[in-house]
Formats: structure tokens, C-alpha cells, sequence
């Protein structure tokens, strides 16, 4: 089970009055590792903004690639470079939310669940929903009276609409 982390954006209602602008405008990122930043570090970073961790990134990994070159130091670029995977996967999605939360976004919640589905409906199921106002009670009134003039009673051993029987 993983752990989705639910970040609002700066300026959302609270829970109690929820939006489509709510709804569209929260994240789940979950916590754990992520393939996707472990196999391409530098272009995770710069497609979730971190800039200075890519910059930071592409400078190891540039210096990892030159020592790999180098006679003697296959090992330790081999090392360096393996790190800089490891290490943009591991701690990649804490610092994309760090990086949130730092630009105004709010922690909502923390959610264990089996999928982003899974987090998700958990996250907007607690939610109090707003009434619609368009449905009045008072249009709800049906008279049950039985409008039946030829005969009083029920047929055929049925109750009659009026609740007798």
C-alpha cells in the first residue's frame, strides 16, 4: 500500500464548500519511489519545475559520465551516476511537495491506499457535500386520497390506495 500525500492549491475553499475548482485543482503525489524519475532524473525534475535539483543533477551526472571516462575511475563514476537515479527517485515526489507547499499549496491529507483511484475516492468521500437548493420539501406533499367515485373499497382482495385494507 502506498502513501498519497493531498495538496490543495493556494486560495481553495475549504472542505466543507467543495468546487470543481477544488476537485480539479488538488494533487495526489504519492510517497515512495518513482520509476519515471529513476530512469530519466533530469527530466522528471524539469517537468515537475525543479529547476535547481535538475541543474544539480546534470552537473553530477556530467561529472559521473567524465570519471567513467577516466582509467581507473569507471567505479566510482558507475557510483555516482547510480546515486544521482537513486536518489531523484527516492526523494523526487518530497521535494516536488516541498516545492508546493514553499509556493503557498496547503496539506490536506495523507491517504494509504492501493492506487491514485483508491486515494482519491477516500479523499472526496469524506467531503461534506452541498445541498441542492432546487429541491423544496414542500413540493413533496402528494395528496393519497382515493379519487376512485364508482367504487369504495378494495378489488380483488387488494388494499386500497387509501391505506385500508
Amino acid at each position: 500500500m502506498a502513501s498519497y500525500l493531498i495538496l490543495t492549491p493556494p486560495g481553495a475553499p475549504s472542505r466543507s464548500e467543495v468546487s470543481d475548482r477544488y476537485r480539479d485543482g488538488t494533487r495526489f503525489i504519492r510517497d515512495g519511489f518513482s520509476w519515471k524519475a529513476f530512469l530519466f532524473p533530469t527530466l522528471w525534475m524539469l517537468f515537475n519545475r525543479l529547476w535547481l535539483h535538475a541543474v544539480a543533477a546534470i552537473l553530477l551526472q556530467g561529472l559521473a559520465l567524465e570519471l567513467m571516462r577516466q582509467p581507473g575511475f569507471f567505479a566510482a563514476g558507475a557510483g555516482i551516476l547510480l546515486g544521482v537515479h537513486v536518489l531523484a527517485a527516492l526523494e523526487g515526489p518530497h521535494a516536488l511537495s516541498d516545492r508546493l507547499v514553499g509556493r503557498g499549496w496547503k496539506v490536506e491529507n495523507l491517504v494509504s491506499a492501493h492506487d491514485l483511484t483508491t486515494a482519491e475516492e477516500m479523499h472526496f468521500s469524506q467531503l461534506e457535500q452541498k445541498r441542492d437548493p432546487d429541491i423544496h420539501p414542500k413540493d413533496w406533499d402528494i395528496s393519497a386520497t382515493n379519487t376512485n367515485t364508482r367504487r369504495q373499497g378494495p378489488s380483488f382482495g387488494l388494499p386500497g390506495y387509501d391505506g385500508g385494507r
